[in-house]
């Protein structure tokens, strides 16, 4: 290896002073210096004030978002220390901003019994990556204020007035040379303090958006916590149980908050949190909940003898579909793992959920035996469905072991087997399709054509997909199954791209698969695989000049003000059928100058409430979100 002709000794070596570190990398602790690294600033602070409210001491946190990006946060809580600090000389208020990992929450003997904070940096790291700071304490019967720029104290905490009130107000600017924009998403953080504020009973969390001339508002407060949480997600669905299972128990050190509720859907939906964190890889608390719930069902159709002896157990697949359900527990030390460090490893919990489980849903079952034969008639046609699934997906494995090819007889597959350089179309239309398969580039590039609506995935279970004639050919061509057995490391493209029409068809029959995807093939758009094609929508013609394809109608009205409008022939595409084999390529597929819309799943509870309201049985919702949005609608035929 080449070595490089450099000094390299004790000078060399830097020492990053105060919060120079999280100037200097701030990805290391925010996570990224896009928007969604911008919005952990306010959710950090956020955190600290609800960190009061688990303690007992805050009832209320109001967010304010003003002109120009400038965020407040204020809360009733204790007020933050403003005594000096035996180690560091200065006020204690002034350590927390200023010093990295000092603050109330480390150790056994901390201010704190839980934190929602994952590595107590949270406070030091809004002052080090914001332009200015302004802190305003109230306690000890006085207000005190403190003020900083870019992480330096420009104004030591000074006693400004008395005060009988506690509490604390933040204010910040976030720092233009570190974020890529400032520019915050009002829906999105009314998203997140909603979610806080089910999770935090009795928390009252506002949020106020002065940026526009029309304000945006939002107060939070459910007395009914998690029980709150579960009708909210399952507003537009049909329910078995009208008034979900609530269980609440402090179980030595780890209070333990469930609530339960079962709807008619096929799918699960099961949201775990550890001390408000949002735990999306799970963990051992989410273990002890479905253990427990696997061994409580079973044991009751045992005893009310609704499983006969010769009848197997239900398997946890059965007893979880159409439950909705929201795992919450306080933990005092944390151990946390996972890709994203928000998998919880405390092994004893898994044993606390369970018992405080075993007890509570038995005795609920018991008390509410009309529930529970409603829940259980549903299991129970579940395992059926499971088991002539599980023979449908049998008879395509022996099908298709017994023919020379495993593939799909319409795809026109790729000649490369690298599956990360490989993509696949699905294009609507045998036309389309046709078109496609001959303007294509064969080395990487596969195209499988459907045609005619294809299954609605939100009103079917499994054993109905693997026999769906529209669906097969898309589960043979992706090659990594569906649902449970479904693995990411099998998939033979590396992008799938869905190419549709620009019309009504088209949007359906995007959705339709997208809905299809979502419910069965979920990782595949959680790991960046699923692309939406966009084929021009107008194509300008004009003598003496080459065609312009045009992709909006802004794009257009702004070539017919270039190119000017005599003598100028306006194409309006309705099917990518209208478009030659050297046309699609050119505006549609090639890599250098298509346009693809990456899928993205920022939000599961969100995308399933999506999908719930657009392919659901509930059309009531539909029409209303119909109705609400068709003011927004472009390019509608009629």
């Amino acid at each position: 290896m080449e070595k490089y002709e450099h000094k390299y000794g004790a000078d060399q070596i830097q020492v990053l002073e105060g919060l120079e570190a999280v100037r200097k990398r701030p990805g290391m602790y925010i996570g990224s210096v896009s928007v969604r690294g911008l919005h952990h600033l306010v959710y950090e602070i956020v955190d600290n004030c609800v960190d009061e409210a688990l303690a007992g001491y805050c009832n209320n946190i109001h967010i304010k978002i003003e002109k120009g990006n400038i965020v407040t946060v204020e809360d009733d809580g204790r007020g933050i220390p403003v005594d000096k600090h035996k180690k560091t000389g200065i006020s204690a208020a002034e350590t927390v901003y200023t010093v990295l990992h000092a603050g109330g929450k480390f150790g056994g003997d901390s201010g704190y019994k839980v934190s929602g904070g994952l590595h107590g940096v949270g406070a030091s790291v809004v002052n080090a990556l914001s332009e200015w700071t302004e802190v305003t304490i109230q306690r000890d019967g006085g207000i005190f204020q403190m003020a900083f720029e870019r992480g330096k104290t420009t104004k030591p905490l000074t006693r400004i007035g008395d005060s009988n009130k506690t509490g604390t107000k933040v204010k910040f600017l976030a720092d233009n040379t570190i974020f890529e924009t400032l520019e915050y998403e009002y829906e999105v953080l009314e998203k997140r303090f909603r979610e806080m504020a089910f999770l935090t009973k009795g928390l009252r969390i506002s949020i106020e958006d002065l940026r526009e001339e029309t304000p945006k508002k939002a107060d939070f407060c459910f007395e009914g916590g998690l029980k709150s949480f579960v009708e909210f997600l399952n507003k537009n669905k049909e329910k078995l149980n009208t008034q979900p299972i609530y269980i609440e128990k402090n179980s030595g050190d780890v209070p333990v908050e469930i609530a339960i509720q079962y709807t008619n859907s096929y799918s699960e939906n099961i949201y775990s949190f550890v001390n408000n964190i949002n735990t999306i890889e799970g963990g051992t608390h989410l273990e002890g909940f479905k253990r427990s719930l696997t061994k409580v069902f079973n044991d009751y159709a045992r005893n009310h003898n609704i499983l006969k002896e010769k009848d197997a157990n239900l398997q946890g697949e059965d007893i979880r579909e159409g439950i909705t359900a929201v795992i919450s527990v306080k933990v005092k030390e944390p151990q946390f793992e996972g890709q994203t460090k928000t998998k919880l490893g405390n092994s004893e919990v898994t044993g606390i959920v369970q018992s405080v489980m075993n007890d509570a849903l038995a005795t609920f079952l018991e008390e509410n035996p009309s529930v529970a034969k409603a829940v259980l008639e549903k299991c129970i046609s579940a395992a059926r469905a499971r088991e002539a699934a599980r023979k449908a997906r049998e008879l395509v494995r022996r099908k298709t072991a017994l023919e020379s090819s495993t593939l799909p007889g319409k795809l026109a597959d790729c000649s490369s087997k690298q599956a990360e350089e490989c993509e696949i179309y699905i294009v609507e239309g045998d036309s389309a399709g046709g078109s496609a398969k001959q303007g294509r580039d064969r080395k990487f590039q596969a195209i499988l054509p459907l045609w005619g609506k294809m299954l609605n995935v939100e009103k079917s279970r499994a054993d109905k997909i693997y026999n769906n004639d529209k669906l097969q050919p898309v589960i043979l061509a992706v090659g990594a199954g569906i649902g449970a057995d479904f693995d990411i490391t099998k998939i033979r493209y590396g992008k799938v791209i869905i190419m549709a029409d620009a019309d009504v068809d088209g949007a359906h029959i995007r959705t339709l698969l997208l809905t299809f995807f979502f419910r069965y093939m979920r990782p595949l758009i959680e790991n960046g695989n699923v692309y939406l094609a966009q084929p021009p929508l107008y194509k300008i013609s004009k003598k003496g000049i080459p065609d312009v394809y045009c992709y909006t109608d802004e794009e257009l009205e702004k070539n017919l003000q270039e190119i000017g409008r005599d003598g100028v022939g306006i194409q309006r595409y309705k099917g990518l059928g209208e478009m030659n084999p050297e046309q699609l390529w050119d505006t549609t597929m090639d890599p250098e100058k298509r346009i693809l819309i990456k899928v993205t799943m920022e939000d599961a509870m969100k995308a399933d409430e999506i999908f719930t309201l657009l392919m659901g049985d509930d059309v009531n919702p539909r029409r209303k979100f119909i109705e609400d949005n068709a003011k927004y609608v472009k390019n509608l035929d009629i």
